[in-house]
């Protein structure tokens, strides 16, 4: 619900936590369908988060390959992370992707790119695990701190060498008494240096392919478990991706999330909401760059008249919109679904490959239009180009997504 006070301010109440409102400029994403007016309130106080408490900080970030983990308990202390976590442990209390979604969006309307900053994958991706797999115990040792930014989660699963094989992985988790002792190594981990959590898919039978999987959660200061390189990426500069190794590494069995075995299932589980958010960032992106692009057209004269009233000009900021618009109005449909827990994990790879696949494209054609100045980082285009080039790979790859798809259809 939402409230006005004296000022007239707004003040949106989502569970028990209040989220003060500072006004915006009307925006398209209010006319959707999807969201209502407490939505639309929600999305101003993240924009106003992002103004106060990433603009000043980002371009630090981006050149120091990592973000402050104050930035997390910024957004616990504002109610942006674990929305859809129960209030008894300081979540939001609303199962309702749609405030996700807005996050999401926000971030990539102000130019960065949601999961360069790792609130994404702390949110979208990590949160779900544990919600749904964890004990009573794992839910009271580790919830409160997911909630308030003060413990950082990542997941790992990719190894070297074997990409979107899973099943080939390597990382074992052997039982010994009450612990599991982890060997194995780990990359390309987001929020891998800042983490304090880590769901680390591991074998626990190494006999077996995809039934010997299963997931534990390694914590910070376990020994035997030590952080590689902070890797340097193409875009996404102030997303920490690091290398992680585990020698030795005794973990309490009470860490396993879930049930030993059945790792590889509870990931097809979560991957469809993972995929999903890939593809609201990859949609949102895509609109920036076009309202970008519209911009720069429209002020930039050439042979004496705006570039954007040349017609190959037109035509391309019309396919543009018209496909940002198409691919819009599938993820709303998918949000519902998802909302409702009937997201099909083949729905979940459409959009996902369908809208990274469009933002690359919307993206590079900004770029053009921009001409040379659209190569210079000081224009938000650039950016926006060298971050994209990563949706199509993670989450799972284009490929493995039509592969999907292809073995779903019959007759």
């Amino acid at each position: 619900m939402f409230l006005f006070n004296h000022t007239r301010s707004a003040v949106l109440v989502v569970g028990s936590r209040p989220y003060k409102i500072a006004p915006v400029p009307y925006d398209r994403a209010m006319r959707r369908t999807i969201f209502t007016e407490e939505h639309d309130l929600f999305r101003q106080s993240v924009r106003t988060f992002i103004e106060r408490e990433v603009a000043p900080n980002f371009e630090r970030w981006d050149n120091g390959g990592i973000v402050d983990r104050t930035l997390f308990t910024a957004a616990g202390a504002a109610g942006f992370l674990g929305i859809d976590a129960p209030e008894q442990f300081g979540g939001g209390g609303v199962e309702d992707f749609r405030y996700n979604t807005i996050i999401n969006e926000e971030f990539a309307y102000s130019g960065f790119a949601p999961a360069g900053l790792g609130i994404t994958l702390h949110n979208d991706v990590c949160l779900p695990y544990f919600l749904s797999l964890t004990t009573e115990d794992q839910k009271q040792r580790w919830l409160p701190g997911i909630c308030s930014g003060e413990l950082i989660t990542a997941i790992a699963m990719t190894e070297p060498g074997i990409g979107s094989d899973l099943a080939s992985m390597s990382t074992s988790a052997i039982r010994d008494g009450d612990d599991y002792v982890v060997n194995g190594a780990k990359t390309f981990i987001t929020n891998g240096i800042n983490a304090d959590l880590v769901i680390v898919a591991v074998k626990t039978d190494p006999k077996e392919r995809h039934k010997g999987m299963s997931l534990i959660v390694i914590e910070r200061d376990t020994p035997g478990f030590e952080r590689g390189r902070n890797l340097e990426k193409v875009g996404l500069h102030a997303q920490d991706t690091a290398e992680l190794f585990f020698t030795d590494a005794r973990v309490p069995a009470a860490n396993l999330l879930g049930s030993e075995g059945m790792g590889f299932a509870h990931l097809v589980d979560n991957l469809p909401q993972e995929r999903l958010s890939i593809g609201v960032s990859a949609v949102a992106a895509a609109r920036q760059a076009l309202r970008w692009t519209l911009e720069y057209t429209h002020d930039r004269t050439a042979f004496g008249q705006p570039i954007a009233t040349f017609q190959n000009s037109r035509f391309v900021l019309a396919e543009i919109a018209t496909e940002v618009e198409i691919a819009e109005v599938f993820l709303d449909r998918c949000i519902e679904a998802l909302n409702a827990n009937e997201l099909t994990v083949e729905e979940a790879a459409m959009a996902k490959w369908w809208t990274t696949e469009l933002q690359k494209r919307v993206v590079d054609s900004c770029v053009q239009l921009h001409g040379g100045y659209g190569y210079m980082l000081e224009y938000p285009i650039a950016r926006a180009y060298i971050d994209a080039r990563i949706q199509t790979i993670y989450g799972g790859t284009t490929e493995i997504m039509k592969e999907i798809i292809g073995r779903s259809l019959r007759p």
